[in-house]
């Protein structure tokens, strides 16, 4: 069987300018040869050129994180400064959350419970391990959490502990400010509290009350206490007789006024004007004749009167 023959093309080479024209015969194979050697040639620049490019990205990417570590390493530097400035202010909120509870009647707070609000992290975090990877800046970044979440917890501690000491105060406050403290009137006490004392105008023994402050006729007459007035009325022997209800059980009463300057259901403060001495009733005189009642039961005023009192 005859061979067919290979197929051959003819590339005229045409020189500019002067010179003779050549003809060059090339074969197929050759073609094919040469198409090959260029396409690997192309292939390799081609492969070359990418990894360049790759490289030069890995590069610039590489700077660029370079970058990004050290302005991260800066911020968790600074970080830390301000978690060790909080950390003091902290410690000094710390001493002043005990003063206030001695202040407010309280227990400090106890050092077990302190500890545990300044203890590591509980539980576990799912950056943790992915930190922990990270070299140097991920045990900072890693020591700054569990200095913030100790600082969390120091707080919350702290808030729960004031809160309590607030309230406590406000409770105490509010049973001092409803504790009778002064003397309604300014005078001389004429006839103190007794179990029986002989009625100067009935002349027969009785128990004796309260005490009887002297005093000019229309002097002012201030509440003992913060409180609600329940009573305004004449009573037989007391005349004008004012009751004011202070809670937590106390109870004081203003007898003899000459005139009662507020009404039922008013609320009153200490020191706040109430009625003006007078001698209605039985009385021998302008005076003041003032009563405390604990639960139900007289006492004995004097009691109750501080030298330096301050007046709401």
């Amino acid at each position: 069987m005859r061979k067919k023959a290979e197929r051959r093309w003819t590339v005229m080479v045409v020189p500019h300018g002067s010179g003779a024209s050549r003809a060059v015969e090339v074969s197929q194979t050759v073609v094919k040869a040469l198409a090959g050697i260029g396409s690997v040639v192309a292939l390799t620049f081609l492969v070359l050129g990418v990894a360049a490019i790759s490289r030069g990205v890995n590069i610039t990417r590489s700077r660029a994180l370079e970058n990004e570590n050290r302005l991260l390493a800066d911020e968790i530097q600074r970080t830390r400064e301000r978690l060790a400035g909080l950390t003091d202010t902290i410690n000094k909120f710390s001493e002043r959350e005990q003063e206030l509870r001695l202040l407010a009647g309280l227990t400090p707070t106890d050092a077990g419970v302190q500890r545990a609000g300044i203890g590591g992290p509980v539980g576990s975090w799912s950056e943790r391990d992915s930190l922990a990877a990270l070299g140097s800046k991920g045990d900072q970044a890693l020591a700054a959490r569990v200095d913030v979440d100790a600082l969390s917890r120091r707080a919350t501690i702290l808030v729960r502990s004031i809160n309590e000491a607030y309230d406590s105060l406000s409770r105490h406050r509010e049973r001092l400010a409803a504790t009778p403290s002064i003397m309604p009137t300014a005078g001389w006490i004429s006839s103190a509290f007794a179990a029986e004392r002989v009625h100067p105008i009935l002349h027969l023994a009785r128990p004796h009350e309260g005490i009887d402050v002297t005093a000019k006729m229309g002097a002012e007459i201030e509440a003992a206490a913060a409180g609600v007035v329940t009573d305004v009325k004449w009573e037989e022997g007391y005349g004008n007789l004012l009751t004011v209800d202070h809670g937590y059980g106390l109870v004081t009463r203003y007898a003899h006024c000459s005139k009662i300057l507020v009404v039922r259901g008013q609320r009153v403060k200490r020191g706040q004007k109430i009625a003006l001495v007078g001698s209605t009733g039985l009385s021998t005189g302008p005076h003041l004749h003032y009563e405390v009642w604990v639960n139900g039961h007289p006492v004995d005023p004097k009691k109750f009167v501080l030298p330096d009192a301050i007046v709401d």
